[in-house]
């Protein structure tokens, strides 16, 4: 809302130095600062002189809102160009339509003027003579001068301090930059020595892989040879054969062999899951045909002991889709280490469906082991301290890695002197991926993958080669792609090398070649079923972000 404040009718020189001292005093009434008083005068002042020069008359109608001192002039004529262009100098806002110009200043906010005070400046707003006027602007021009003479002052000053401050930085510049020099030589010397020791790794970790391949392979030979003679010298012969201290000899003999087989073998399965010569081999595996197996492997290891065995099916699925090798390896380790550490009580194998997963669970009431300990078991050729029942560490650390590689893991909770529960948990479900693109120039084999993939891809769609599915992906979001290593145009590495890093990627191809890097996984054609498809396919699922 505007409030005016005051009117002036300026029609000779004499109103222009009215003019110009009711714009100054209303400033002043406002709080504007001196500088702003200044300006407010001077813009009056060139506005109505321009306007006199020219002839005309002018109205000046002072106003007021909640932010801006407003000032009004309205001529009997157009309003002379050179004092707006004057004025627009030096108020906040100047705006000309025709024989008006509007002029704003901004105020404080909450400062009110006093309208009594305000009509004595009115009425007392005519000086006495031009030479009152003139004494008055140039006492304002002095001030202003003095005030421009301390800010070039200032900005001298902020200009020495400027450069003071540019010499330092420039000098901590370059302190900075020879120490990153220096810093990039030492991160360049570092990465070499770390290739260097990656290599060495590399190699190290080669030659431990085939040192334990060939001495368990050497090794295994001559130990079932000592077991099978000492089996032979512990028979009966016609002759009554061994005296019993002799006998107790050649048993001692057959058991330390035994127990040397063992630990031969697991650090052969060791050295193979390492090196990544594990073969997988995924299919339905009949659960309750298994556990019946299992059943009859566990029960002899307890014999002579008040241990029970029990291996129940009563909540294990019909089939699952795993390695059956792999997967028989885990629980018979499992079964052997529950009835190895239970004194008495008994040694339970059960199963149950959590949703997605399956869950294989072993728990016994054995001697259990602290809280603290349960995750070194894990840890190769660990032993339990104060424990001293045989093996070789190696069981747990071997079976777990088996889990990983089936796409699960092994998880141990135990208490001492209650038992330890021990639960093997495997996916169960067929994975289920959106779109899916089959990347072949083979019609026939694309409709083969079409019916392998019948309920694990939402959307199918074709191309004969690497750039047709490079297009479908840059038209539509695609989840996985499978494609053929030889393909007429742009082949499965080409495709491979352009293909974003947010898409999986199977390659299915006959050719005997390594798995490329880019590829999530590799698959023969002449050896693919869908037990093999869907087991990758859950495998990339359950990895990806």
């Amino acid at each position: 809302m505007i409030s005016e404040l005051a009117r002036l009718d300026v029609r000779d020189l004499t109103g222009v130095f009215a003019a110009r001292q009711l714009g100054r005093a209303l400033a002043a009434s406002l709080a504007l600062d001196r500088q702003d008083q200044i300006r407010v005068a001077t813009a009056l002042s060139e506005i109505s002189r321009s306007a006199v020069t020219a002839g005309r008359t002018a109205v000046v109608a002072f106003g007021i809102d909640d932010t801006d001192l407003l000032v009004t002039v309205t001529l009997d004529g157009e309003a002379p160009a050179g004092g707006v262009a004057a004025a627009a100098r030096l108020m906040d806002t100047v705006t000309s339509d025709g024989d008006v110009v509007r002029m704003t200043k901004r105020r404080p906010p909450d400062v009110q003027p006093d309208m009594r005070l305000v009509k004595e400046q009115l009425a007392a707003v005519v000086p006495h003579s031009a030479l009152d006027e003139l004494r008055r602007q140039n006492t304002d021009l002095i001030s202003a001068l003095e005030d421009l003479k301390q800010q070039k002052d200032q900005l001298l000053l902020l200009n020495s301090e400027l450069q003071e401050t540019n010499r330092g930085v420039m000098a901590l510049y370059s302190e900075l930059s020879n120490e990153l020099e220096q810093t990039n030589r030492g991160v360049v010397a570092l990465y070499a020595e770390l290739d260097e020791t990656s290599e060495r790794l590399r190699a190290a970790s080669e030659s431990k892989d085939r040192f334990w391949a060939n001495v368990s392979h050497e090794l295994r030979t001559p130990l079932n040879s000592i077991i099978g003679l000492t089996r032979l010298l512990a028979e009966p012969t016609a002759d009554g054969g061994l005296d019993p201290e002799r006998l107790y000899q050649v048993e001692l003999i057959k058991n330390s062999g035994s127990t040397l087989l063992a630990l031969v073998n697991d650090l052969l399965d060791v050295a193979k899951a390492e090196s990544g010569q594990l073969h997988v081999d995924p299919a339905n595996v009949d659960l309750r045909a298994l556990f019946g197996r299992l059943r009859g492997l566990a029960r002899p290891m307890a014999e002579g002991r008040p241990v029970e065995v029990i291996v129940s099916d009563a909540g294990a699925p019909g089939t699952i889709l795993t390695d059956e090798v792999a997967l028989t390896s885990i629980l018979r380790n499992l079964l052997s280490n529950g009835i190895k550490y239970t004194d008495s009580g008994e040694v339970r194998l059960s199963a149950r469906v959590t949703g997605p997963r399956l869950e294989i669970s072993v728990a016994d009431t054995g001697i259990g082991i602290p809280a603290s300990l349960c995750d070194h078991v894990f840890e190769e050729f660990y032993q339990v301290p104060g424990v001293r029942r045989g093996g070789t560490g190696l069981g747990l650390p071997y079976a777990r890695r088996l889990a990983r590689i089936l796409g699960g893991d092994l998880k141990l909770t135990s208490e001492p002197g209650v038992g330890t529960t021990v639960v093997l948990d495997l996916p169960h479900e067929t994975p289920v991926v959106g779109t899916v693109v089959l990347a072949d120039d083979d019609a026939t084999f694309r409709q083969v993958l079409r019916g392998l993939l019948t309920g694990m891809a939402d959307h199918l769609v074709e191309a004969e080669n690497g750039g047709q599915a490079l297009a479908i992906l840059a038209e539509t979001p695609v989840d996985l792609v499978l494609a053929d290593m030889r393909m007429p145009g742009m082949d499965g590495s080409a495709l491979l090398a352009r293909l974003p890093g947010s898409v999986p990627a199977i390659i299915i191809t006959c050719a005997d070649v390594p798995p490329p890097p880019r590829a999530a996984a590799l698959l023969r054609k002449d050896e693919l079923t869908r037990e093999r498809l869907e087991f990758t396919i859950r495998g990339i699922i359950r990895g990806a972000p």
